[in-house]
């Protein structure tokens, strides 16, 4: 993130996008009603990288936005109410609550981990304001609101990846190099945790049919300060490889630990804390080799059909206006206004709820981050999307996320081969 709070305009002309940031005066014709985008995202605490792209991408689309919205031939001015959700789910419930019963935004979206976008979704189904969501398992977002395959929910739907694709990415990552097959097991006492080490939809059934034993020591609490239990058992076992979904605080601490007790494993694969080049910088040199899913790179074969921009684009953009390294959501952030932008446009009365509900149910879009189709599958409100797995490897002084297996979506390239933890 910039060290300013907002991006300026300036900047986003310098990186090419200013023709889509430029400011524009609403045409005349303009309806009075304003229509309104509710987001909510951790821009604050322990899941902050989730939203570390968020002032990049709400300048830009605000800036796309500036001529207004069209609809019927009519053109609406739309403003973006944006809160942060401080990475806790009781304030992401709150800020919902706030921006539908006192902002009364038309359509609610949000991002990143279950922590978010479960409490907002809940908020916008019980307030029955439709609802779009990203960058969360569906699992953990479906089964951890209590939702029932068999009836699904009303106003609330999602796009991303599932257990299932992570399973099948970090297996196939693990079979790159050789190892005993022994697994240890990180899942703390949170709604993604408790979803990853399921005996039923997690990692330990696909694990057995893999031939992988997984060590699990049972649930942590968040913010730990002491894995000596966790380290301890996977030593006793032989575990040489170590998988789970932590916070990047928690990851932290267990990977000084593990240094400090004589733990190497060879392979380590953790979601969420290692998805971002902030955390594997902080850990210095023990930050190489470290493994994680991979759901977005500028190598990515998407193009926004919003702006036309490709993946490579829009990341150079990013790059430029913020002087930071990429990171993954940003396409996913990027993807979630195209998609919100795009069922304005199509809902045939922006006044009525059930209108741009439908206008959502009815989506069939292209975006940066893939296609966008609610089908019904894998459940009513989930639509999936492609991920893949690879490795942190240091280039030129600089960490870099390599693409080392695309087995689960031959479309996205290959970038290098997977090494050992040195």
């Amino acid at each position: 993130m910039t060290d300013s709070k907002t991006i300026s305009r300036r900047t986003l002309v310098k990186t090419g996008i200013g023709a889509l940031a430029a400011p524009a005066v609403l045409p005349a014709q303009a309806q009075s009603q304003v229509i309104k985008i509710g987001h909510v995202s951790p821009k604050t605490g322990p899941l902050a990288g989730f939203g570390e792209a968020d002032n990049f991408i709400l300048e830009q689309v605000r800036g796309i936005l500036s001529k207004g919205l069209v609809n019927g031939g009519k053109t609406y001015k739309v403003e973006i109410i944006s809160k942060d959700s401080q990475s806790n789910a009781s304030r992401a419930s709150e800020v919902a609550s706030e921006l539908i019963l006192g902002d009364k935004v038309n359509l609610i979206v949000a991002s990143a981990t279950p922590d978010t976008t479960n409490p907002v979704a809940d908020q916008a189904e019980v307030n029955e304001v439709p609802c779009i969501t990203t960058n969360c398992p569906w699992q953990p977002y479906f089964f951890g609101r209590k939702g029932d395959p068999k009836k699904g929910f009303t106003w609330t739907y999602h796009f991303f990846w599932g257990l299932e694709d992570v399973i099948g990415a970090f297996l196939a990552l693990w079979d790159e190099l050789p190892t005993n097959k022994v697994v240890g097991g990180l899942f703390p006492n949170d709604a993604d945790g408790n979803a990853w080490g399921d005996a039923n939809i997690g990692f330990p059934p696909a694990l057995a049919k893999g031939g992988f034993k997984l060590v699990d020591p049972g649930r942590y609490q968040l913010m730990n300060n002491d894995f000596t239990s966790q380290i301890s058992a996977f030593k006793a076992a032989g575990a040489q490889i170590v998988t789970g979904n932590m916070i990047p605080p928690d990851f932290a601490t267990f990977w000084s630990q593990a240094a400090q007790q004589g733990f190497k494993p060879k392979i380590v694969t953790i979601g969420k804390a290692l998805l971002f080049p902030s955390v594997i910088d902080s850990l210095g040199e023990r930050g190489n080799g470290l493994t994680s899913e991979i759901w977005w790179t500028p190598h990515h074969p998407f193009k926004s059909g919003l702006t036309g921009q490709s993946a490579q684009a829009l990341t150079e953009g990013y790059t430029k206006a913020t002087n930071r390294p990429w990171t993954q959501p940003i396409g996913f952030q990027h993807a979630l206004f195209e998609v919100a932008i795009d069922v304005l446009k199509r809902a045939k009365n922006l006044s009525d709820p059930k209108s741009i509900l439908e206008s959502i149910v009815a989506t069939n879009y292209q975006s940066m981050v893939g296609p966008i189709h609610w089908t019904g599958a894998p459940v009513k409100n989930v639509t999936k999307t492609a991920l893949v797995a690879g490795q942190w490897q240091r280039k030129a002084g600089k960490s870099d996320l390599v693409i080392t297996t695309n087995k689960t979506a031959p479309n996205i390239p290959l970038g290098g081969k997977l090494q050992p933890i040195s």
